[in-house]
């Protein structure tokens, strides 16, 4: 077997480093020069039978327009997030250059310097071809355990969702509100994705696996999200632009919110937290944020 990994970030270089250690014959593209083992070019990887794309969501369109080619692939999207100009899934966007059959989608928890280490972890890979995931559940060493789903959308949109809640509880955490308000915000926050979910066909079950709260609680809870540093960093009422400055790296929440907020906006969908986030992006205050999700209480939970 042999797997080309597209993006030699943190997640892409984890990934390979997994595969590796499984005996998989697997190279790595990477923009930046970097020593990384069995570094490729886009070319060479594009005749690979596995490609692994671990690039940014908000650059895969423009990635696959420029460079993809399809010549028969097997595909295991390891990107989470929602294309803001667009709107779009990355199912969707993918569907445009591949039969839906040859994609895979990873979610679930998984830090990328966990996986580099070698610690045990659990993830999702869902198709809607059995086959597509089980083939990429064979590159997975047995340290890390991975469990097959049909359920696209909604391992879509968890991996997305848990990045925006995990913004929000950074923030939280930032204000020195307590566990209590984490505890009520991650599971509210798992109310409002799974809502958002079950809009777009998403099965109810899949939010309360790894791809749900699996997600959601390793990503809202840990320093080491770089979505939950962006919450901090913002609930001290830094900009967005000086935040995102120092990090470094892609914080997809940042992205993702905006374009559930353009979504919900469309289709009429309650997504009080989502909003509340993207607020903060424009210099709102984190008080009022907090205030404002207080009041929101209904009588009756479900």
């Amino acid at each position: 077997m042999r797997v080309a990994v597209i993006g030699g970030g943190k997640w892409g270089q984890a990934l390979q480093t997994a595969f590796l250690d499984n005996k998989i014959e697997a190279s790595v593209v990477s923009r930046s020069a970097r020593t990384l083992p069995n570094l490729t070019s886009v070319e060479d990887a594009l005749k690979t039978p596995l490609l692994v794309m671990a690039i940014s969501a908000q650059a895969t369109r423009e990635w696959l327009e420029t460079h993809f080619r399809f010549n028969g692939q097997k595909i295991l999207v390891a990107s989470k997030g929602i294309d803001t100009q667009s709107g779009k899934f990355l199912n969707e966007i993918y569907g445009e250059f591949a039969p839906s059959e040859n994609a895979a989608f990873l979610s679930g928890p998984g830090f990328a310097a966990e996986i580099v280490k070698k610690l045990p972890a659990a993830l999702t890979i869902a198709s809607e071809s059995e086959e597509t995931a089980a083939v990429f559940t064979r590159c997975f060493p047995n340290w890390i355990k991975t469990y097959r789903s049909s359920d696209v959308i909604g391992a879509e949109v968890g991996g997305a969702y848990k990045n925006v809640i995990a913004i929000a509880a950074g923030t939280c955490a930032s204000l020195e509100l307590g566990a209590n308000a984490r505890a009520a915000l991650i599971t509210r926050g798992l109310a409002e994705m799974t809502r958002f979910g079950l809009f777009f066909g998403a099965k109810q079950e899949t939010f309360l696996g790894l791809a749900g709260v699996g997600d959601l609680t390793l990503t809202a809870t840990s320093e080491l999200s770089r979505n939950y540093r962006v919450g901090f960093a913002l609930g001290q009422k830094r900009t967005l632009e000086s935040v995102l400055s120092e990090l470094g790296e892609v914080a997809e929440g940042v992205s993702t919110a905006r374009a559930i907020v353009k979504i919900a906006a469309k289709n009429k969908l309650y997504t009080p937290i989502a909003n509340e986030v993207a607020k903060l992006f424009d210099g709102g205050d984190p008080f009022a944020s907090v205030q404002s999700l207080l009041i929101r209480a209904n009588d009756k939970e479900f």
